[in-house]
């Protein structure tokens, strides 16, 4: 539910019975990484209590235009600009009646008039009631003005019938919101492909060739597509990091062989692949099977060159936009757009290790973006600013 995550969520609970769950769905907003504010009908205060809910939000509930004694006027219309996403539910009849005829007689139907942002509803009443050719119109209505409905569900109702008209559960309205959220973002539907960390390769079974690489900016960019709607298959060489967002399939490796046959499973399926790996040029041509003893002054390995990943995904590539990284200590540029053309990219990431702040195990970092037409310098950043610049010229040339 990550793309809940930020978002400022109003609860309109009206008088239902099964305002009871509105405390469980407060805590799974809440636990989405939402913030919460609740307002209710003066008669909802009989079925849940506003202090378990302010208590649960962290918020104050609002339930009248003023405070005690009316020394404080509650405002409808700010309360409705904050949201990003309002809900009314349970939703009865007669709340829905009122909003569909534009009736305001209580703050929460203020504040829902004065929402500019989408609205949610989940109808809750007996199956007649929600039968009724009144309740229909009004759900329709509600439909036509560009509301969305969260469909009541099939089962036993407080009358002791069994039928259509209860609220849907807390678990089923929380992903409902969240499908038609992400069916918004730019990134709906889009595959990403992602390498990230190091690679390592054996000299033994006990040390190693690798890198600093500590895989922060390639997760970072991991979650940021993520969290813009895409589905990413993270490959990550070793590191200490695990992608938070149920989004992201993670898939470890160890070796740059190992990361080329990952990204060769996953490449034909994604619509932008983006190697932030930092992986290893050469390797021993042959590991020792035993741990080497120290005995000698010196050791002599003998290096082969190791898989590039990059070339290899450029010469596969069809549809894919495809974005490389390049750390360089020298003539940045120059080896850069050397990189761009040879391994047939979209655009390509540049970094130098000259740029304190910068590089590998910094929290930020500092790049230059070229492509075959032009070149954009951004300022030190932390890393997750940095994903969304990337991500963002990703977005322009997906559209």
């Amino acid at each position: 539910m990550e793309v809940l995550s930020g978002k400022n969520i109003l609860l309109g609970i009206t008088a239902g019975i099964a305002a009871y769950k509105t405390s469980f769905l407060v805590r799974l907003f809440i636990k989405a990484g939402a913030n919460v504010k609740v307002v209710m009908t003066p008669q909802a205060k009989e079925f849940v209590t506003p202090l378990t809910l302010s208590t649960l939000s962290k918020n104050p509930v609002i339930s009248s235009f003023t405070e005690e004694e009316g020394e404080v006027w509650n405002n409808h219309v700010d309360l409705g600009l904050w949201a990003d996403i309002m809900l009314i539910a349970p939703a009865t009849a007669n709340t829905l009646s009122k909003m569909a005829n534009g009736q305001c007689d209580n703050f929460l139907l203020a504040t829902y008039l004065s929402a500019k942002c989408p609205v949610y509803f989940a109808p809750a009443m007996d199956l007649d009631m929600y039968q009724h050719p009144s309740t229909k119109e009004s759900l329709k209505k509600l439909q036509e003005f560009g509301n969305h409905i969260i469909p009541a569900e099939s089962g036993e109702l407080a009358s002791g019938l069994s039928g259509k008209g209860r609220m849907a559960e807390p678990e089923t309205i929380v992903k409902a919101i969240s499908n038609s959220v992400k069916k918004n973002l730019p990134l709906y539907n889009k595959k990403f492909l992602i390498t990230a960390g190091p690679t390592y390769e054996a000299i033994d079974p006990v040390r190693f060739i690798g890198n600093h690489s500590s895989g922060k900016m390639g997760f970072a960019l991991a979650e940021e597509a993520a969290k813009l709607g895409a589905t990413v298959f993270l490959i990550s060489g070793p590191t200490a990091l695990t992608a938070k967002s149920s989004s992201v399939k993670q898939i470890n490796v160890t070796s740059t062989a190992e990361m080329l046959q990952a990204t060769e499973s996953y490449f034909d399926e994604v619509d932008v692949a983006i190697a932030a790996a930092a992986v290893s040029d050469y390797r021993p041509v042959k590991a020792a099977d035993q741990k080497i003893k120290k005995s000698e002054k010196t050791l002599s390995l003998e290096l082969e060159k190791t898989e590039d990943i990059l070339l290899a995904m450029g010469k596969r590539k069809k549809k894919q936009l495809l974005v490389g990284f390049a750390l360089e200590t020298e003539n940045e540029v120059e080896n850069a757009t050397a990189k761009l053309d040879k391994k047939n990219l979209d655009f390509i990431v540049l970094n130098s290790l000259r740029d304190k702040g910068a590089g590998f195990k910094e929290d930020t970092n500092k790049i230059k973006i070229i492509s075959k037409t032009n070149s954009l310098d951004f300022a030190l950043k932390p890393k997750q600013e940095v994903a969304k610049d990337i991500i963002l010229q990703v977005i322009e040339r997906l559209s």
